[in-house]
């Protein structure tokens, strides 16, 4: 007796029609742009009011991706697009004219974070798969140049695969090199690529930066100290940086912010220091609440 068989589908997949409507035959009515499958009609698709639409899209997208490529959990990295590693620092300062010799000369200083930002990817793509087979730790950058870099750097250099969530601006960008190819994407909204950093992200290094590093850092200081989000490691690289561009101590004495949330994050100047909390922390969570999260 022959084995009845009951198909999985009856409608052709939405590729297979996309595909067909290319090879259709052209008239007046199928030359118009109404015609056009609506998910091929890019005209369509970037209508202002189709903008809560392009909102799902982005946020279905990378989600994914990553889901697809069993990321269970990230290590953001912030930091500036402006610290070049030490060999081009020093080269910069060489080239500096008078006027602005200073500032070379505080990118080197600050270029050994590069160097740091590298190591701590190093560490922490080298955490094992869960049971699972979900990887965790894994790094996650702005996908831009210098600190971002470093980062995706220090994962290729354990051959570990990494993130790098682009944005696009005015000005012309590329992905710095060391970014996963299937792991690099590109984002049209801030609010999308903000929510896809911290998603996933299971500890987050801020290491010096600019407008872009404090506006990411800050955000994810409000959700923490407001319980919006469950606290994670969160590390600030050079105490005497963030101590000169932030008086974190001054928002206290103002009343402003309550001085546990001080405790939000954590000073640190290496990345084997860096590391260590991240792993003191879930130590001590381990040991509080024994029971695997959801």
């Amino acid at each position: 007796m022959t084995e009845t068989r009951v198909p999985s589908r009856t409608f052709p997949r939405a590729r297979q029609d996309a595909e067909s409507a290319k090879t259709g035959i052209s008239t007046p009515q199928t030359e118009n742009p109404a015609y056009r499958l609506a998910f091929q009609d890019m005209d369509f698709l970037l209508r202002e009011d189709l903008r809560p639409v392009r909102f799902q899209l982005e946020l279905l997208k990378p989600e994914l991706l990553l889901e697809e490529a069993h990321i269970g959990s990230t290590f953001v990295v912030y930091g500036s697009a402006r610290i070049p590693e030490p060999a081009k620092a020093q080269a910069m300062l060489e080239m500096a004219d008078p006027a602005h010799r200073h500032i070379a000369e505080r990118l080197v200083a600050k270029s050994k974070y590069y160097e740091m930002a590298r190591e701590l990817a190093r560490l922490a793509s080298n955490f094992p798969r869960d049971e699972q087979g979900m990887r965790h730790f894994v790094v996650c950058s702005g996908g831009g140049p210098s600190i971002m870099e470093a980062a995706n750097r220090g994962a290729t250099d354990v051959h570990a695969e990494s993130i790098g969530l682009n944005i696009v601006l005015p000005h012309e960008q590329a992905p710095n090199p060391y970014v996963t190819p299937s792991l690099s994407m590109q984002f049209h909204y801030f609010a999308l690529r903000k929510m896809h950093f911290l998603l996933r992200a299971r500890a987050l290094a801020a290491f010096p930066g600019g407008f872009g590093t404090f506006d990411e850092l800050f955000e994810l200081l409000t959700l923490i100290q407001t319980g919006k989000v469950k606290p994670i490691p969160v590390l600030l690289f050079g105490r005497e940086f963030w101590e000169k561009v932030v008086n974190f101590e001054a928002l206290v004495e103002e009343g402003v912010i309550a001085e546990r949330d001080l405790d939000i994050f954590t000073y640190v100047e290496s990345a084997a220091e860096g590391w260590a909390v991240v792993q003191r922390f879930y130590q001590e969570r381990a040991q509080q609440d024994p029971t695997p999260p959801a």
